[in-house]
């Protein structure tokens, strides 16, 4: 017995997380992080679509434009990836950062296949290998998270937040996303992906500590502990709808100006890496594991950057041609129009080249 006692005990210490993380909670999180990424995956091609339908009739959201908004397409898609978020938002209420948010891989499979079938955005092979890589090191990361952190009141996560190195985090996050937005944006963002990409994931870090927050404050609240009468509930709540509006408004310049098969998983990448590190930062996640499971889940990230690496290099290449063409073939919808192109660099002449796209 015990022999048998020490072999559990052992288990659990070098990689058991997976048996221990599977309580109750966990797995409402993992469910919810599931249907939140098929909602999610489903909207960015339904978006896309309302961004085309009203670029064709009006000012482009990728040139400051404002027509989508009174594109129904665009609203439906919205509604699509508000349903999406919501049980994102849940999930995070459940489960730790390093379990959920990987699990966001699964949105860039669907938007991958259904830009293929949809917006006529194909994927080459090496692109398909790049979506499998991205899941296999995601899944390594679920396999390996940490257990959730004992939270008794929204109190103790202000703690957490007013913390110098989350705070120093914070700050570096502001500053970095302001020198894009006032100074790269209107210089480079038309011609490159990671500009907007990178205003989309800085502010979407902290917007998910704020709202796992949010979430725990809720879910004490509704099991009879209320946190509503808590300043710091409020205060989580203004910087999760500003971190939200700000999102929205640089992705859709984004997926108007982008290869949408491009932008999913560069996107999900950035956000992972960067929430998982704030997760990190402001719930210390990695002091609850051992070095052999930190190692895991950092190996399944090097799995992720790969897979998306591999899918940006090979966005031009189409079968039967060089991928070293300097332009790339336009392809086109259903609609007619030519697809989107993705900026493209001339290797002799080391100058920014854009292929054929619509008038959206």
């Amino acid at each position: 017995m015990a022999t048998e006692a020490s072999t559990s005990a052992a288990a659990g210490a070098g990689g058991g997380s997976w048996v221990e993380g599977m309580s109750a909670d966990n797995i409402k999180g993992l469910v919810l992080a599931l249907s939140s990424s098929f909602f999610i995956g489903a909207s960015f091609i339904v978006k896309k679509k309302g961004l085309k339908k009203a670029g064709a009739s009006g000012v482009r959201a990728g040139v400051g434009g404002y027509s989508y908004l009174y594109e129904p397409l665009w609203w439906a898609g919205m509604i699509t990836m508000i349903v999406g978020e919501v049980a994102n938002f849940a999930a995070y209420a459940f489960a730790p950062a390093i379990l959920v948010t990987p699990l966001g891989a699964l949105s860039i499979i669907i938007s991958a296949v259904l830009a293929d079938i949809m917006l006529k955005e194909k994927l080459h092979i090496f692109g398909i290998l790049g979506c499998v890589l991205c899941v296999v090191g995601s899944t390594t990361i679920v396999l390996h998270a940490p257990q959730e952190r004992e939270i008794d009141s929204v109190a103790e996560v202000w703690a957490l937040a007013t913390e110098p190195a989350f705070l120093f985090y914070a700050v570096t996050v502001l500053a970095a996303t302001f020198v894009l937005i006032f100074r790269f944006i209107p210089q480079y963002g038309q011609t490159h992906i990671m500009v907007y990409i990178g205003v989309c994931s800085l502010v979407g870090s902290l917007s998910v500590m704020s709202v796992k927050a949010l979430g725990i404050a809720l879910k004490l609240t509704f099991s009879g502990m209320n946190q509503l009468i808590y300043p710091q509930t409020w205060m989580f709540t203004i910087v999760v709808v500003a971190c939200i509006l700000t999102q929205m408004n640089y992705l859709n310049k984004a997926l108007d100006t982008f290869n949408t098969a491009v932008v999913s998983p560069i996107y999900y990448t950035m956000f992972t890496s960067l929430t998982i590190l704030a997760s990190v930062i402001m719930f210390k996640d990695w002091d609850r594991q051992n070095p052999t499971q930190i190692v895991t889940e950092m190996c399944g990230f090097v799995t992720i950057l790969s897979g998306t690496f591999l899918l940006h290099k090979t966005k031009d290449m189409v079968d039967g041609l060089p991928p070293t063409l300097p332009i790339r073939i336009p392809k086109h919808d259903e609609d007619g129009y030519a697809a989107e192109g993705i900026p493209l660099r001339s290797a002799a002449e080391g100058l920014p080249l854009r292929s054929p796209r619509a008038a959206e």
